[in-house]
């Protein structure tokens, strides 16, 4: 099996993008995130106003058909200006990107519809513009900083776990976050040859101990339903594998992916659960909500992944927020994550002590259910380390003394 998105056919004529009918001001009336579905609506009132402006000459289908995302999205200077106005940084970077072998830019129609006509300082903005601070690049940065290479025994595989492995099935997502984790080979490299599937698959089989796969990349989700079960079908032919989950963004970059179709060849391969990268509460629009109950109603347990990043989510009330609104969407918390030192990353990062701090101001402050863990992924492929307040204040063979969330101090007798 070759491994791509050759299915993703060429943009359709009548989806080319146009800068504006009358005038070049944004829609009269048009405001921040009015994430409000009519009854008759298929599509969010401002997904609609975007269509409506630079993509006059297409409909609501087409929009909604994730296929038609995937082929008009924004990977260029030239057509991000049609709908931005970029500043000189920005487009000094945009322009810097392939000379420099960065992370190319890539933005779905439906999620520049949510930062088209906001200002460079929104969270959600900087997530996917590159800025000139992405080639500044610091001593203690790599481009591998988790060493994932190091774990990996054969292409496509990374075993660091006793009982579990990554299977990176794809290189391409259908967004590129500016902080990936990944971005020395998503966006970059080839996908799998059918050599390489092969011994990947085979790897799977041979080691017994593997009882848990997470399928990621890239995006698994942006590959068709048929490549996608495929691999579902291949992983659950193994016997010893008993959990598969898919680690994904697409329910937030690209919501129209979920189909009724996807849904029901996903819950045939139970136990099967999603981990759903989620940056900020502003995400989580009609559509994307709309997205992960169709996922639950599934049968999927949903989790989120959220990387602690400088200026975008690092305020405590951001990610209570976000943590929250995750709940009522149906996707239960699961990591934060402390941004892993890839190159050019120095300005998203925080300190180790606002990632405790976040989480200081999670437990107890709201339902448990909505505090995820906090976790530094170790650099040098030390794995996933929980990071947590010292609520133990002492310890000893006659008791232990903790503090709670308002700092009252409490003993528990050891023995």
């Amino acid at each position: 099996m070759n491994v791509n998105i050759s299915e993703v056919p060429d943009p359709p004529a009548e989806g080319r993008l146009i800068r504006g009918s009358y005038c070049e001001e944004p829609i009269a009336g048009t405001t921040l995130f009015p994430h409000i579905l009519e009854k008759d609506q298929t599509i969010s009132r401002r997904s609609s106003d975007f269509l409506r402006r630079y993509f006059p000459l297409t409909d609501e289908n087409n929009w909604n058909d994730w296929r038609w995302q995937l082929s008009n999205s924004f990977s260029t200077l030239e057509a991000l200006s049609k709908v931005m106005d970029l500043t000189e940084d920005e487009i000094y970077a945009i322009n810097s990107l392939k000379n420099c072998h960065r992370l190319p830019l890539r933005i779905t129609p439906y999620y520049l519809s949510l930062i088209h006509d906001i200002d460079r300082f929104n969270p959600l903005r900087r997530t996917m513009i590159p800025t000139p601070e992405e080639f500044f690049s610091t001593e203690t940065e790599c481009s591998d900083p988790l060493d994932e290479t190091g774990s990996s025994p054969v292409t496509g595989i990374v075993h660091r776990y006793p009982d579990r492995a990554l299977f990176t099935v794809t290189q391409f997502c259908s967004s590129y976050c500016r902080y990936c984790t990944r971005s020395h080979s998503v966006g970059k490299l080839g996908n799998l040859s059918h050599s390489e599937w092969n011994e990947a698959i085979n790897y799977l089989r041979e080691h017994t101990e593997i009882r848990d796969v997470v399928i990621s990349g890239g995006d698994p989700l942006t590959m068709t339903d048929h490549r996608l079960e495929f691999i579902l079908n291949t992983l659950r032919s193994i016997k010893h594998i008993e959990i598969i989950r898919i680690g994904t963004k697409v329910p937030v970059v690209l919501p129209m992916r979920i189909t009724p179709a996807l849904t029901s060849m996903l819950k045939k391969y139970h136990p099967l659960f999603m981990s759903i990268h989620f940056t900020h509460p502003d995400e989580i629009s009609v559509e994307t909500k709309r997205a992960c109950e169709m996922l639950a109603d599934a049968g999927i347990p949903l989790g989120s992944q959220t990387v602690l990043l400088k200026g975008i989510n690092d305020d405590p009330e951001t990610m209570k927020r976000l943590m929250q609104k995750l709940l009522t969407a149906r996707v239960r918390p699961y990591y934060i994550y402390q941004c892993d030192p890839i190159p050019g990353s120095s300005h998203f990062r925080t300190t180790i002590e606002d990632g405790i701090n976040i989480i200081e101001n999670l437990r107890g402050h709201t339902s448990g259910y909505a505090v995820p863990q906090y976790v530094v992924d170790a650099p040098g492929g030390g794995g996933k380390i929980p990071v947590l307040p010292d609520y133990v204040v002492h310890s000893g063979p006659e008791k232990w003394v903790f503090r709670n969330y308002q700092k009252k101090l409490f003993e528990y007798p050891n023995k």
